[in-house]
């Protein structure tokens, strides 16, 4: 069946669609139907129970596929690579969940995940699962006042973690962090469960902190805790433009019926089939696409420890596909730009054996047409750029592999997929016509998968997302679509900014840069980077009599956010000027403050306070080096 058939019988009956995709599932007991309209945007098989863990580990040992691989762990970094079957993993899980048992935790409860790319990370989201606790994995090595802002939060029982995480190079210590955290935090956890890497090992804090092995010593293994399919999986804690981080919930049983469709109709993956995504478990491509998705459809997934250059080269990538057989690979742009900056003619790719590989996928950012044109011209394969969100957790357009690959234009990521009606609206929320920019929005329901609310913030998630577009979920996104149906992307519509796939808040950067005792006010915005897609840029105005010289400044506040929000910021360049070009009401104008340091054309804002000033960053820009248009 063609995509366009596939997507039109969802839109005539799509509960009769996703009760169809639900089959795929083991259900302890089935949804009576799909869609349930309660709660603040409805939810999905809310009255079936079901188990995630079982669906991702236990049913694939049943079937006897125990012997085969579920996790493959390459690390370039530590040189070790090793594999883990499906038999292997329902092991570990099951006594893992057992010790976290016997420690009180249960269905409901959280647990807070701080865990570089290891396999142990996994075990841990799935034993969580087994359960039916509510997980919130945070980036490991993320600044101690950020992962305490996610303690008090989440409240967690426990904290999970390991001694360090390891970049080329240097070890990075995620004891010191978490303690930091929880010094900070006012809500403390019960306990927390250190695993010891090799390469470091942490301090332990008597009668708080266990090491993995002592703690799940002499366990009795759990079985699968059956849960609604409308309880919290996991909560995954994002970027917001206030700064304080919203906690994106994902249902159980839509995340299932979701993740397992995508794998075979999106990526082409098969059970049996090896499948990576070169990401953390942090983001939420960790959660769909490196432990979840391609262990619910009895796929191999890879767990990548390394960097796409550095570790050692620009071949790294090419050396894993080989190595592994992957059949689909999905990476950020941004990774393959840096490749392709390392690399420009793409001699390193001849160096390997290629032929498992049938696509590359590309996420997290805008796909630049030259880098999508690169990779095609020198891997000979499909390259998909695909549109999704940690909010929807799965790929709102696509071009879909699995059914049929539809013709690419490159710079769209080509059309929604069903349980996505895409639709570009004004700022009055009426629909426009094709080829004009305007808000992207989705006509509700969203389908499963996506978000049904935020943690403990019901009133944010309708402000942040329902109540601007009436019936429609707001994605945030700016594009349009073309006369044949191709959907674009073309920037944030709020101060957002995607730093090498990473969303990051300019308003909690600029909450750090306030905090600086001579700083009186401060902006920042995001600027076209060739290699991360944007970086984010400061500008401080300084208080009066202010003694400290303006470079010293910038040192201090560029210290302070990789200390309070941490290097994946990358915010490294700070600008010292007079004032900020602002509205009559007092709204700074950071748009047009990018254009100029893009070195974009612009008009001038009907709506500025003192033209003259825009003058004045240009040439404040210009002293470091950027184009300051004027």
């Amino acid at each position: 069946m063609a995509y366009r058939e596939i997507y039109e019988g969802w839109k005539a009956d799509p509960e009769g669609f996703w009760m169809e995709q639900a089959r795929a599932i083991d259900w302890i007991a089935a949804p009576s139907r799909a869609f349930f309209d309660q709660g603040p945007a409805g939810e999905w098989f809310a009255d079936g129970m079901v188990n995630t863990c079982w669906n991702a580990v236990d049913r694939h040992v049943q079937a006897g596929r125990g012997d085969q691989a579920a996790i493959i762990h390459d690390s370039p970094i530590t040189g070790r690579k090793t594999s883990i079957t499906y038999a292997d993993l329902q092991g570990r899980v099951a006594q893992l969940a057992g010790a976290l048992a016997a420690r009180g935790i249960s269905q409901g409860d959280r647990v807070i995940i701080y865990m570089p790319m290891i396999p142990e990370a996994l075990v841990v989201m799935l034993a969580c699962a087994r359960l039916g606790a509510i997980h919130s994995v945070v980036f490991g090595g993320f600044a101690a006042h950020e992962l305490a802002v996610r303690i008090d939060d989440a409240q967690p029982k426990a904290i999970i973690a390991a001694s360090c995480g390891l970049e080329p190079g240097r070890i990075v210590e995620y004891k010191p962090l978490l303690d930091r955290a929880i010094d900070q935090a006012g809500h403390k956890p019960d306990f927390t469960v250190i695993y010891q890497r090799p390469e470091h090992q942490a301090a332990l804090t008597p009668g708080r902190d266990f090491e993995w092995q002592a703690f799940q010593q002499g366990a009795i293994p759990a079985d699968c805790v059956p849960v609604p399919g409308n309880h919290p999986a996991y909560v995954l804690y994002t970027s917001g433009t206030t700064g304080q981080p919203k906690g994106v919930v994902r249902a159980t049983g839509g995340h299932l019926v979701a993740l397992m469709w995508t794998m075979k109709n999106v990526y082409g993956i098969e059970a049996g089939d090896v499948f990576w995504a070169a990401s953390d478990v942090g983001w939420v491509v960790g959660h769909s696409y490196i432990c979840y998705a391609p262990l619910i459809a009895g796929a191999t997934t890879i767990v990548f420890e390394g960097k796409p250059v550095g570790t050692p080269d620009a071949g790294t990538f090419w050396r894993v596909i080989q190595d592994h057989g992957v059949k689909s690979f999905f990476t950020a742009p941004t990774a393959i730009r840096a490749v392709k900056r390392e690399d420009p003619k793409g001699e390193l790719i001849g160096a390997y054996d290629l032929s498992s590989l049938q696509a590359l996928f590309l996420a997290g950012e805008r796909a630049d047409p030259d880098t999508v044109q690169w990779a095609e011209d020198h891997l000979n394969v499909p390259v998909i750029d695909h549109w999704w969100q940690t909010e929807t957790g799965w790929a709102i357009a696509a071009n879909p592999l699995g059914i049929e690959l539809l013709p690419v234009k490159k710079g769209s990521p080509t059309h929604p997929m069903p349980g996505y009606d895409v639709q570009i609206l004004d700022e009055a929320g009426h629909p426009v016509p094709a080829g004009t920019l305007g808000a992207i929005a989705v006509k509700l329901p969203l389908p499963p998968g996506t978000l049904p609310t935020l943690w403990n913030a019901e009133g944010r998630f309708r402000k942040s997302y329902l109540d601007h577009f009436p019936g429609f979920y707001e994605t945030g996104d700016a594009g349009y679509v073309d006369e044949d149906g191709y959907l674009y992307i073309m920037a944030r519509t709020d101060d957002v900014i995607n730093v090498a796939g990473h969303r990051l808040s300019t308003g909690a950067m600029e909450e750090v840069l306030a905090g600086h005792p001579a700083v009186a006010e401060c902006a920042v915005i995001g600027v076209a980077d060739s290699l991360k897609g944007q970086s984010p840029l400061g500008f401080l105005c300084l208080k009066k009599g202010v003694d400290t010289p303006d470079a010293q400044v910038v040192k201090e506040v560029v210290a302070r956010v990789r200390d309070e929000i941490g290097p994946v910021a990358a915010f490294k360049t700070a600008v010292v000027v007079d004032r900020l070009p602002k509205t009559r009401s007092g709204k700074i104008l950071r748009a047009t403050m990018a254009k100029i340091a893009d070195g974009d054309d612009f008009k001038m804002p009907a709506t500025i306070d003192d033209p003259v000033v825009l003058d004045e960053i240009a040439t404040a820009l210009k002293s470091v080096g950027y184009p300051g248009a004027t």
